[in-house]
């Protein structure tokens, strides 16, 4: 399939950090204007976030999909805040809405504290046994021709049936994560699997991992989706000072206890992700062509937070360089968002699609 990008929405005009949707809430305007920009600018996905204090996300990605064209929204959905049966009509319908542009991405949790905020009390592994039983269920109830049944550990019913169902039969399922119960979920039912920006060695590392749970449950190996927060400008020189700008930024919103009241959470993260992003921070700042580690460190991994620091001829680069191990979901989305986005659709997204081009028309006959 061909390499695709994705971006992220933002639901009001805040500027960079974990917390933009936390000054306002929801910016009717702002959000149709960057879903628009998405939409022209070529992006071919972008992701609507989960958070249990943000706007919802289910409403979210149906504004997108009614003002927009092409650009495919992925609506992360968190297992555990609706019965699955409900899931999977409400998801049915908006695959309709969209004219099957939807994907769906799962949230199993990677953080004890955010969970409680929404009365899940099950511990990391049970919340990834649930997220395997969630998806099953989804697509049973997409698929079936008639009444569906189930008994299992989380979820129990009789009976139940939908009359809309997605556009091409199924949703693609997303799984994201880097502990072991990820990769398992994720191998053995993601159609896509996300991961953060690590290294080229740790992330080709990771995408073995997943295809190795996989092969052995006899499936496709997973697309794999990567994400970073780019930062271009010009020249070289330009982008770094650039770069310490943002850090300047963030590390300001770090010491604001208001503004990221509904992000924070106490101490080292306790999701597997965000440990190796800090845990490859302290390895050094700079890795590969461009990775930059600072963001995270800034963050305390809040998120996808390493960044791609450089010209554009030097982020495109550094993202083929990802391609060229088996990427094919490229997301970039920055620290300031909106104008990130236009400024990628411009600069980035034309510079990888030709060299993609370039090979396709050069290689060597099979």
């Amino acid at each position: 399939m061909p390499v695709e990008f994705i971006s992220a929405v933002h639901t009001d005009s805040g500027a960079s950090g974990p917390a933009a949707a936390s000054r306002t809430g929801l910016d009717v305007g702002h959000l149709r204007r960057y879903a628009r920009a998405l939409d022209d600018g070529g992006f071919d996905h972008t992701l609507v976030a989960y958070h249990s204090a943000s706007p919802d996300a289910f409403q979210v990605a149906q504004f997108v999909a009614t003002h927009t064209e092409r650009v495919r929204p992925i609506l992360a959905h968190r297992p555990g805040v609706i019965f699955p049966t409900h899931a999977a009509r409400a998801l049915a319908t908006l695959d309709r809405i969209s004219d099957g542009r939807l994907t769906l991405h799962i949230i199993s949790g990677g953080s004890d504290e955010e969970q409680h905020r929404e009365g899940d009390y099950l511990n990391k592994a049970e919340r990834y046994e649930r997220s395997d039983e969630y998806i099953q269920i989804l697509r049973k109830v997409w698929q079936a021709e008639g009444p569906v049944s189930h008994h299992g550990k989380y979820f129990t019913f009789e009976g139940y049936h939908s009359d809309v169902k997605p556009v091409h039969g199924l949703v693609p399922i997303s799984v994201g994560g880097s502990s072991q119960d990820a990769y398992r979920v994720g191998g053995q039912q993601g159609d896509i699997f996300g991961l953060w920006g690590e290294p080229l060695k740790e992330t080709a590392e990771q995408i073995a991992a997943v295809n190795a749970v996989a092969d052995a449950a006899g499936r496709p190996h997973p697309r794999i989706w990567v994400s970073f927060r780019p930062i271009i400008a010009p020249t070289e020189e330009l982008a770094w000072e650039k770069a310490h700008r943002t850090l300047g930024v963030l590390q300001d919103q770090a010491r604001t206890t208001e503004l990221l009241r509904h992000y924070r959470t106490t101490g080292r993260p306790a999701n597997v992700g965000s440990q190796r992003l800090l845990d490859i921070a302290e390895r050094g700042e700079v890795h590969d062509r461009c990775l930059w580690t600072a963001p995270a460190v800034a963050t305390n991994a809040a998120g996808a937070s390493t960044a791609l620091v450089g010209t554009p001829e030097t982020v495109a680069q550094a993202l083929l360089d990802y391609v060229d191990i088996g990427c094919d979901l490229l997301s970039i989305r920055g620290y300031d968002p909106l104008n990130d986005a236009i400024d990628y659709a411009r600069h980035i997204l034309p510079l990888v699609r030709q060299e993609l081009a370039h090979r396709a028309a050069t290689a060597p006959a099979a």
